[in-house]
């Protein structure tokens, strides 16, 4: 039952990284564009430059989830790999529950009256020709968050897998199983 869980988290989380790689290239040809305009043509709009952070800010803040489930997030890799498989997989369980899920739920929960004010405001950029609907971009934070929160589940789901898989076998002693 928990293996069709943790597939599940694996296609959403495919999904979710094929998108980010579709917004990546976005971002990339706005730059692109942006050098263009700027130095040959010595002409560069605000409202691009402005993409450009929004687009970044999308890939930062929803790349987080992404790379927490294929295990290429950042941790004390020195320590951690000398440890059996259990032993990572019981450290990876906890420190999800303990450490990173109610930070998550921190800035989930307190970011919608972030948000809400920017909403209610019309929030827009300061500078003249920068874009509108600021509290869209703003809006992305929970949205991250939130998606964190579901992938911290599916990473609890794929560790408690690899514990009992690990447990089952006496040595567990085998290599890291991706």
């Amino acid at each position: 039952m928990l293996v069709r869980v943790e597939q599940f988290y694996k296609r959403i989380n495919r999904v979710a990284g094929r998108v980010l790689a579709v917004v990546l290239v976005l971002m990339t040809l706005n730059v692109f564009y942006d050098v263009i305009m700027r130095y040959f043509f010595h002409n560069s709009s605000v409202g691009m430059q402005e993409m450009e952070w929004h687009l970044f800010s999308i890939v930062i803040l929803f790349g987080v989830s992404v790379s927490l489930l294929e295990e290429e997030h950042v941790r004390v890799d020195f320590l951690y790999d000398r440890f059996k498989p259990t032993t990572r997989a019981l450290i990876n369980i906890y420190g999800t529950i303990f450490l990173l899920l109610p930070l998550a739920m921190l800035v989930f929960f307190g970011s919608f009256g972030f948000v809400r004010d920017a909403w209610e405001i019309g929030e827009i950029s300061e500078d003249p020709g920068g874009l509108k609907y600021r509290w869209l971009i703003k809006g992305m934070i929970p949205l991250a968050f939130g998606y964190l929160i579901f992938s911290s589940v599916g990473y609890v789901v794929k560790n408690i897998n690899l514990y009992r898989m690990f447990k089952g076998n006496a040595s567990g002693t085998e290599g890291e199983v991706k």
